[in-house]
């Protein structure tokens, strides 16, 4: 059988990226050097956008049956809450971050990935690839000694930090801010006065700390200790932990019972192209996020979401392969920029260490946080719900202002209802009242619309919905020009000769 991706490494992106291409009748391998699973909790937050789109793939109820739901963040400066961000008020069938271990994470999606008929390969290293043009031919090295060639259509490295693949294809990250070194401990804690759906988080002269709740009176306690040195910071021990929460926390608040520590040195830094050739970059092979941020591991299962419809077409022949695969850079790698800026932005504000300059920060935040349109907007990044793609080739245009969303952006699910889109194919769906304008539409294009049956938003108006859930194009039902030369564009040039 003629292999269409191979995915080098089985994280959290890689997992996600198989199952979708898998889900859509894509050929696939997947790879992963190391013997078996992490066991370490890792990252945290599954968060509303991410947790949309595993309902899309068909999986998140089982992260859901396993998750802890936070609804709330809190910023504590001074020993006095400046600012509530509740998430409650989110137009998202999810309107909470899901506090789920990295480990859980991946078996689920390990699980997930099972049942469409493909088993991560454990012990299977990526020695060699070449691009030939028409195909990539790797060697794959496994722990047995055995050495394999293979071809396969593309190649997607999702080998993390210490990518092979993005190593190999000399892409180097730019660093977006110095490092610094910081502490994690995975404990349980007695005397916290917060509820368990919230997280907190301290604005302390001497740097930050945040409270993350885990469930089952578990916690995750995160603290920058200071700019990098020569050397990487090591495991802290529990009292050094406890001297942090002593120092920049709640007054009366004990930790025990640790089941993981970690220091670690935060890197925020961004590849320069996801994409050479037939070969592409996702999740920390292309990005690095600060982890007190939360955001890595849901911008590298988002970077799969994108990219793996569009291969999938492409595997089909049933689009434009290089407006369609290129979009894939020209989407992520700047929404990766832009969480990174705003996460550094916070991280700064949140280190401050000269007095005046806290002062007008703890005034201004609690002023802007006092506002319901800031706590609004607030919530919206956080749970990744505003993150839109501008200047995209699989973008297209908008007449005018319209309502729920406009191209580029989310089109918001309707809860309790299966997603459109959800199906085994990578279909567009076509949200529209019935008429002659848009039956043309899906007797030129029946391999890439989906029409809905449930009706628009608003009469008149026409939504081409993306199998992701963005917005390609909106537009009045009389707009049938701009509908149909953005299908003209990114179909495939033989199925429009035939």
């Amino acid at each position: 059988m003629s292999l269409n991706v191979l995915v080098a490494g089985a994280g959290p992106a890689g997992l996600t990226l198989a199952a979708e291409l898998a889900r859509f009748g894509v050929s696939v391998r997947v790879i992963e050097k190391a013997p078996s699973r992490p066991v370490q909790s890792r990252a945290l937050f599954l968060w509303s956008r991410t947790l949309e789109l595993l309902d899309r793939a068909g999986c998140a109820r089982a992260f859901l049956a396993e998750g802890h739901k936070v609804d709330t963040v809190n910023i504590v400066a001074e020993n006095k809450v400046i600012g509530r961000v509740d998430f409650s008020a989110v137009h998202c069938p999810h309107p909470y971050a899901l506090m789920l271990p990295q480990a859980r994470t991946e078996a689920i999606l390990g699980s997930h990935l099972n049942s469409l008929g493909v088993m991560v390969e454990h012990g299977v290293k990526l020695g060699f690839f070449l691009d030939r043009g028409d195909s990539v031919k790797a060697v794959l090295l496994h722990s047995a000694g055995k050495r394999e060639e293979i071809n396969a259509n593309w190649l997607v490295g999702c080998d993390g930090a210490h990518s092979t693949v993005r190593a190999d294809l000399g892409l180097t990250l730019k660093r977006h801010a110095p490092g610094s070194d910081w502490a994690l401990a995975d404990v349980r804690l007695s005397g916290l006065a917060y509820p368990p759906s919230e997280v907190v988080s301290f604005w302390h002269e001497d740097g930050f700390l945040a409270i993350f709740p885990m469930g089952g009176g578990r916690y995750r306690v995160i603290a920058d200790i200071g700019p990098a040195k020569a050397a990487q910071p090591d495991e802290p021990t529990l009292l050094q932990i406890q001297t942090l929460i002593d120092r920049r926390g709640p007054a009366r608040v004990f930790a025990s019972d640790p089941t993981w520590f970690s220091g670690f040195r935060v890197q925020e830094q961004n590849v320069a192209r996801y994409r050479t050739g037939r070969i592409f970059v996702a999740g920390d092979a292309a990005h690095l996020h600060n982890p007190a941020g939360a955001q890595g591991m849901n911008m590298g299962m988002q970077d799969a979401f994108d990219l793996a419809w569009k291969l999938a077409l492409a595997c089909k022949g049933q689009c434009n392969e290089p407006v369609l695969l290129d979009s894939y850079d020209a989407e992520r790698r700047p929404v990766a920029d832009r969480v990174i800026a705003n996460v550094s932005r916070l991280t700064a504000i949140s280190l401050m260490t000269n007095q005046a300059a806290r002062t007008a920060r703890n005034l201004m935040g609690g002023f802007l946080l006092g506002l319901e349109p800031a706590r609004q907007a607030a919530a919206d990044q956080m749970t990744e719900l505003s993150l839109i793609y501008k200047n995209s080739p699989m973008i297209g245009p908008s007449d005018g202002s319209f309502p729920v969303a406009v191209p580029g952006e989310r089109m918001p699910p309707v809860a309790g209802e299966i997603p459109v889109g959800a199906g085994p194919k990578p279909l567009f769906a076509l949200f529209a009242e019935p008429s002659a304008q848009t039956s043309r539409l899906i007797q030129d294009f029946p391999g890439l619309l989906e029409p809905v049956e449930r009706k628009p938003p608003e009469k008149s108006c026409m939504w081409l919905v993306r199998p992701d859930g963005y917005v390609a194009v909106a537009g009045l039902d009389a707009d049938y020009r701009s509908f149909r030369d953005y299908l003209d564009r990114i179909a495939t040039p033989r199925r429009l000769a035939a």
